[in-house]
């Protein structure tokens, strides 16, 4: 078997890798989210005790990133795609905690008296959602348009969450009994919005793939 025929099926099976990571860091989103919505501890506990597969699985694809590095030195496209793919995979990591971190204020919540959330919940938990599926949509198919509507769609996770502190103070003033809830929204509204921004931190890194362009703090490569 020719290298270049090895290197191109070791850079297809560390695509698969990363999907599979992918997939499962999506579901744990999905489930912590659920939790909250159902104030259901079960699925809380779910999430957060599956955290650590996800921290086994971003070793591991990590491990064959640096392999392939070092025995074949790859160039051009299929190194940018290795680099991304190392960024990225530390990016699904950290989504897994934040839904863990998610799941735990599920927890929380469950204990409490019913209390209707005092921000846009379901429509930030929805954004965040879709924002990182289409991050990850953008890297399988390589498409940087996709990549862009991921950035623009963090402006208005980002307005949302700013909204949240007027609400919870507003729900402090007027129900101060409520004290513990409030601060949880905070927290809650908080971890939704850093899903976000890492799943425009993998849109970015997307971009960088396909186009060779940084647009980070409106960097971009010299020509």
């Amino acid at each position: 078997m020719g290298i270049k025929t090895l290197l191109a099926r070791e850079m297809e099976r560390l695509k698969q890798r990363f999907l599979f990571l992918g997939g499962r860091v999506e579901k744990s989103l999905s489930m912590a989210v659920q939790s909250v919505r159902d104030r259901d501890r079960d699925l809380a506990r779910e999430v957060i005790e599956k955290d650590a597969e996800i921290d086994d699985l971003e070793v591991e694809l990590e491990e064959e990133c640096l392999k392939i590095l070092a025995l074949h030195q790859p160039v051009a496209v299929d190194l940018r795609m290795i680099v991304a793919i190392l960024k990225i995979n530390n990016d699904l990591e950290r989504v897994g905690d934040l839904a863990a971190n998610i799941a735990e204020h599920a927890i929380f919540l469950a204990d409490k008296p019913p209390l209707g959330f005092p921000f846009d919940f379901d429509q930030m938990a929805d954004r965040t959602q879709e924002m990182l599926r289409k991050a990850l949509d953008s890297l399988v198919n390589e498409s940087g348009a996709t990549a862009q509507e991921v950035r623009e769609a963090d402006d208005l996770v980002d307005r949302l969450h700013e909204r949240t502190y007027g609400a919870v103070e507003a729900l402090i003033r007027d129900r101060p009994e409520h004290i513990e809830c409030a601060i949880n929204f905070i927290g809650l509204s908080r971890r939704l919005e850093r899903v976000a921004d890492m799943a425009t931190n993998i849109a970015e890194d997307v971009i960088y793939l396909v186009e060779g362009e940084i647009v980070r703090h409106g960097a971009q490569i010299p020509d």
